[in-house]
């Protein structure tokens, strides 16, 4: 493993600091390669598209068919990369995207291709790269100390956007020269450096002492997580709506270098040129941005000058004025999408990084495949120049939504905590023993009553987002200072889990409620057996208890 370069080097490196590790180094120049084939694969599917189909919703269902996969199996794909190796589950799902990229290339060279054949491999590329995107991502935290973490996440934004930057342009000249069975070509070819950099890295994985959660019930975590995390919500949100809006760009690109500049597929290539380049530049300005404005601030600013630049490239007919407009809505767009990353990747632990980033990845994704097939409808019925007049409307008008849904404050990445002992137990116990009831009781002063429920309101969303149920907290009415949390797990397991998922901030806020604790015996906890002669069956005929499941007492915990 390479030195760590320390935190006074990062802040004079800026950006570029994350290079310095060879992992990430390796893995960053394979993927800018991958990058580069998927977008040349998309300039020919596009093209192809329209030369096969006149409609314009057909054409803007190439992009559906590439993004709507990351909608729809994102949350699986985070759970998977948080359940598994991330290094596996990256080579899995590259092995996905070569094979439909490699199915499309022999067909088109066979003249066997169709608009629907054409689709449905677009659709398998793109969910060989949903289930990539939520491992890949989640693991960069693994391949740079934290400091780093941001500069990693733009300069990954930054390997797309380069890529994007020369890519559709040389996907137009292959497409031009040689036709789209050689950008297909390209694309499957272009994928074999990153699965032997993969194949190479030689990740760390630290086995956890508890069995892996079931798929379904990890994707059951991971929203419950994202659902008592206020500040993840609301950027996942504002992310739907800028995809929804913003993806206009992307999905009538084709139209407006065929229909508004009267190009052909070089002309297309160029024009996503000019947009990947300003979203190269954007994304090299990220860290002056956060460090010059707000979350909020930022946003605004991004979404008002991506109105102004959509309603240029609706008013332009000069390739000249309208790659400038796409320069300028390519920076904003990547600048906009980049602090959304950020906000999310920063804002949730290690144990829920891959469902995290997949409901951003779903979120963007979803409302760019959803925002597309709506605009290739309305651009059908009343023409490119209406359809982006009527985007660049709603996004002037989309800051609004800052009134209700304010951009967080993003700070340093949560850490996790240290993991605690297991609490003393003397009832023979396995795994599945459940549901378990945990009541807490805390005596506090009646003056610091009102402050207390306050604190507990927080310790309420942490509990739940950590896999609690069914929580709630009550005060004696005979005896006013006592007061008594309660709240549910459904096995033991389950509430192994959920004591140690706790980041170091949600520790301290458990402190802070314990701190209003007054008297002199401590806090009191209880754990309970809701089913002391059963444990949660899987099925009717799983037995109540193997001998060999029997866990042994340990050590009394520290903490609740």
């Amino acid at each position: 493993m390479t030195e760590q370069p320390n935190r006074q080097t990062f802040a004079g490196e800026g950006i570029t600091a994350p290079l310095r590790f060879t992992v990430f180094r390796r893995i960053w120049l394979a993927s800018l390669l991958s990058n580069l084939g998927l977008l040349i694969q998309g300039v020919g599917a596009a093209w192809a598209m329209t030369q096969m189909a006149a409609s314009a919703d057909k054409v803007a269902l190439v992009q559906t068919a590439l993004m709507l996969p990351i909608m729809l199996i994102s949350m699986p794909a985070g759970a998977i990369a948080d359940m598994y190796d991330r290094r596996v589950v990256t080579l899995v799902s590259l092995a996905i995207a070569l094979t439909g990229a490699s199915a499309l290339t022999i067909l088109a060279g066979l003249k066997l291709i169709t608009p629907e054949t054409l689709l449905a491999f677009c659709f398998v590329v793109g969910s060989g790269n949903a289930l990539f995107g939520p491992a890949w991502q989640s693991s960069v935290s693994e391949q740079v100390p934290p400091e780093a973490l941001p500069s990693a996440v733009a300069l990954n934004g930054i390997s797309y956007n380069i890529a994007r930057s020369f890519g559709p342009a040389v996907g137009g000249v292959i497409v031009a020269a040689l036709g789209a069975v050689a950008a297909f070509a390209c694309n499957a070819i272009l994928y074999l450096p990153l699965l032997v950099v993969l194949l190479l890295w030689r990740r760390s994985v630290e086995p956890s002492r508890l069995p892996r959660e079931k798929l379904n019930r990890a994707m059951v975590s991971g929203f419950r997580y994202i659902t008592n995390s206020p500040p993840i919500k609301i950027v996942l949100l504002r992310t739907l709506v800028m995809g929804l809006i913003g993806g206009a760009v992307m999905a009538l690109m084709p139209l407006v270098a065929r229909d508004l500049l009267h190009g052909g597929a070089q002309t297309y290539g160029i024009m996503l040129g000019a947009f990947g380049m300003g979203a190269v530049v954007g994304a090299l300005n990220i860290h002056e941005l956060r460090k010059r404005m707000s979350g909020e601030a930022a946003i605004r600013a991004c979404t008002i000058s991506m109105a102004f630049a959509m309603a240029a490239l609706a008013v332009s007919t000069e390739p000249v004025l309208t790659a400038t407009a796409l320069v300028l809505a390519g920076a904003v767009w990547m600048a906009a999408v980049a602090l959304f990353n950020i906000g999310v990747q920063l804002s949730a632990p290690r144990w829920v990084a891959g469902r995290s980033l997949a409901a951003f990845q779903a979120s963007i994704s979803g409302g760019i495949a959803i925002g597309a097939w709506g605009w290739g409808h309305l651009t059908d019925y009343a023409g490119v120049e209406v359809a982006l007049l009527v985007a660049a409307g709603l996004m002037l008008l989309s800051p609004l939504l800052g009134i209700w849904l304010t951009m967080p404050r993003v700070g340093a990445r949560n850490e996790d905590a240290e993991v605690l002992a297991d609490p003393e137990v003397r009832l023979s116990l396995t795994g599945r023993s459940g549901p378990l009831v945990v009541e807490i009781e805390y005596r506090v002063s009646q003056e610091n009553a009102r402050a207390f429920h306050n604190v507990m309101q927080d310790v309420q969303l942490s509990r739940q987002r950590n896999g609690a149920y069914g929580w709630s907290i009550a005060r004696d009415i005979a005896d006013p200072e006592l007061w008594t949390e309660r709240y549910h797990c459904p096995t033991w397991f389950d509430y192994l889990r959920q004591r140690n998922r706790s980041t170091l901030s949600e520790r301290a806020l458990h402190q802070q409620a314990i701190d209003f604790h007054i008297g002199p015996e401590p806090v009191r906890v209880r754990r309970m057996l809701e089913r002391p002669f059963g444990s949660v069956r899987w099925k009717d005929e799983t037995p109540d208890r193997a001998k060999d499941e029997v866990l042994p007492v340990v050590a009394a915990g520290s903490s609740t």
